[in-house]
């Protein structure tokens, strides 16, 4: 099965959705425009935005780090990262992004070090090149400096970096922001159609709802600290969810 494109009108109406269930969460997320809002006349122009805090645990040797959020805790390593390639990066799947992090057990526990909170930025954009949602990011310390290449790969989960870095070409790029013009990291849409095929045949065979920006948001957000409620899951799917709690 080849994998529908995402239209702008689709992306608009996907973020519409999720901004709905942002809404009803609390979670955050926001619309920023140079138009309307999402499926608004004049608003082909636009972005969904969201600012997080995270605790990140800096260690001064290059071996781990740690960060912690609410209740749960997740360590990272600071490793030296590849070269990066002037090339498209290579493949980011759910399926090798999930071997990756199935067993907690291998993440070691840091000593010595030094915390900080930082301030990360996050936007999703629709990219005509691909037919498919782009995340950009960018992350600030609290003092305002904003964070290197080397600094961002050193607060991805350890089993996410390894997945990455595995990779013949390295997955996060810098690039200008194509709205704002300021510089941002990136994670690069060369291979969403790729991972988001299995999503679409699956919901097509069952048939189910799947809101497209949410699905691939649920993938790629983790790899860069952005987690996503099971909540979204729970309003997408009502019904299922409802006829699930119901003792046999």
């Amino acid at each position: 099965m080849s994998c529908p494109a995402l239209d702008e009108p689709g992306f608009h109406a996907c973020c519409q959705l999720l901004l709905q269930q942002s809404e009803q969460l609390g979670d955050g997320w926001s619309w920023l425009e140079l138009g309307g809002g999402p499926g608004e006349e004049g608003s082909e122009v636009g972005y969904l935005k969201k600012t997080v805090l995270r605790s990140v645990a800096v260690d001064s040797n290059p071996v781990q780090t740690q960060e912690a959020s609410g209740s749960e805790t997740e360590q990272t390593s600071i490793l030296q990262p590849e070269a990066q390639d002037t090339g498209e990066p290579a493949s980011l799947n759910a399926d090798d992004l999930n071997d990756y992090i199935k067993d907690e057990d291998a993440v070691c526990t840091a000593v010595d070090i030094n915390s900080q909170v930082l301030q990360y930025e996050y936007h999703i954009l629709y990219s005509c090149s691909y037919s498919t949602p782009v995340l950009y990011f960018r992350a600030f310390t609290m003092e305002g400096r904003s964070l290197t290449l080397q600094e961002v790969w050193s607060s991805i989960h350890p089993n996410y970096r390894l997945c990455l870095q595995n990779s013949p070409l390295t997955t996060i790029t810098q690039q200008e922001h194509p709205l704002l013009g300021q510089p941002f990291f990136m994670l690069h849409p060369c291979k969403t159609e790729e991972f988001m095929r299995p999503l679409l045949q699956a919901s097509h065979d069952q048939p189910r709802p799947v809101n497209y920006v949410l699905s691939w948001l649920s993938v790629v957000g983790p790899v860069v600290g952005l987690d996503i409620p099971l909540k979204y899951c729970t309003l997408l799917h009502p019904a299922s969810s409802l006829s699930s709690a119901e003792p046999d």
